[in-house]
């Protein structure tokens, strides 16, 4: 599921329309059906109202929103599966290393 997904599902289950939560959000309305869409990328400053407003969890939200980053970063590369490994390599060693 990405960020865009996740903010979709929640707003439809609270019964709230776009414009309703566009306005909390201090964006237009057009944006936020792009985003639910995954053509427009939320800021960060937005996970922690729509944390609020949803009663969900920060770090839910924050962990979609990263991925969809990086997913967009890598889905047109032909390793970028072989990268995600890497990448999760790396963070792995790096705690390991700080936690020492």
């Amino acid at each position: 599921m990405t960020i865009g997904q996740k903010i979709k599902q929640l707003r439809e289950e609270s019964g709230m329309l776009q414009r309703q939560l566009a306005s909390i959000l201090e964006i237009g309305d057009g944006f936020l059906s792009k985003v639910e869409n995954d053509s427009k990328p939320l800021k960060r400053e937005h996970l922690k109202t729509l944390s609020r407003i949803f009663n969900v969890s920060y770090s839910e939200l924050e962990a979609l929103w990263i991925a969809t980053k990086v997913y967009d970063l890598v889905k047109d590369e032909q390793e970028g599966l072989n990268a995600l490994r890497v990448a999760e390599e790396q963070i792995e060693y790096q705690r390991r290393k700080n936690s020492i």
